[in-house]
């Protein structure tokens, strides 16, 4: 007889949508396998998602919110097989339900989102009961959690893409959006220089360097052409750096500063669908 664990009972759910003691019930009738776990459920009459495991989501909707205090924020994704389940009104609800959950509840992981209590049953239970219900792969794999003394949250292009930013200091709300939208539009990889990765800079270094011995550049030379580029590469990829999308002829850092010399971005997160 096969030892069947919580996690074996949470892999079946999570394939099938079917109830937790009905997947438990079906592991042990076949002896731990899988398979025959899920025709045990068809044949017992249960109307499951079978074997959805394999099925990619790259549909659903991004919903970004702040909490009413106006200091912190969450990003949820909630994915789907198709654009026709992501425009269902109820599954939009649903998707807004955990995203206020998570905020009412200050839950800064998607592990502890999963398993936190939403209408008498877990959040990971409850998204199982939209798998069978919807007929579809729905998955909650995308969550982010960003505080500040202000932040910002953007939804854009339909639930498509989320954003949230994090200020020094609570922002008007324009100034707030004008952010969000930089950062949806133009993807950088952070705040600033200071924060990219170092692994992240040595990699630009070393591909510049290469690229100047291929030019055929001098030895002496790659190192300080090098430079430059990588210097490029921060003003294309650091949000304060960058051109503000709005009047390219001042960055992100002087828009800022022409709001209030002393405001700071702190952070951001963007999550897109696929």
């Amino acid at each position: 007889m096969a030892t069947i664990t919580a996690a074996d009972v949470n892999k079946l759910r999570q394939q099938t949508g079917a109830g937790m003691m009905d997947c438990r019930k079906a592991l042990v009738e076949s002896d731990g396998d899988f398979e025959k776990a899920v025709d045990y459920l068809r044949k017992k009459g249960q109307k499951v998602a079978a074997l959805r495991s394999d099925r990619e989501t790259k549909e659903g909707v991004i919903i970004a919110k702040t909490s009413a205090d106006g200091k912190s924020g969450v990003i949820v994704g909630l994915g789907c097989e198709t654009d026709f389940v992501a425009k269902n009104e109820d599954f939009i609800k649903f998707a807004q339900s955990i995203v206020d959950l998570a905020l009412a509840n200050n839950i800064t992981t998607v592990d502890a989102l999963n398993a936190a209590q939403l209408d008498g049953a877990t959040v990971a239970d409850k998204v199982n009961d939209q798998v069978a219900k919807i007929g579809e792969k729905i998955t909650l794999n995308k969550f982010e959690f960003v505080t500040g003394g202000g932040v910002t949250a953007y939804i854009h292009g339909n639930y498509r893409m989320g954003v949230l930013v994090a200020f020094s200091k609570p922002v008007a709300e324009e100034v707030g959006k004008d952010i969000a939208m930089q950062i949806a539009a133009m993807s950088p990889i952070a705040v600033d220089p200071e924060s990219v990765p170092a692994d992240v800079i040595a990699r630009e270094k070393d591909i510049a360097v290469e690229q100047v011995k291929a030019e055929g550049k001098p030895a002496e030379m790659a190192e300080k052409i090098a430079a430059g580029k990588v210097n490029k590469f921060f003003k294309e990829s650091t949000l304060v750096q960058q051109a503000f999308v709005k009047d390219s002829n001042k960055s992100v850092g002087d828009y800022l500063k022409s709001v209030d010399a002393d405001l700071k971005v702190t952070g951001f997160k963007r999550i897109a669908l696929g």
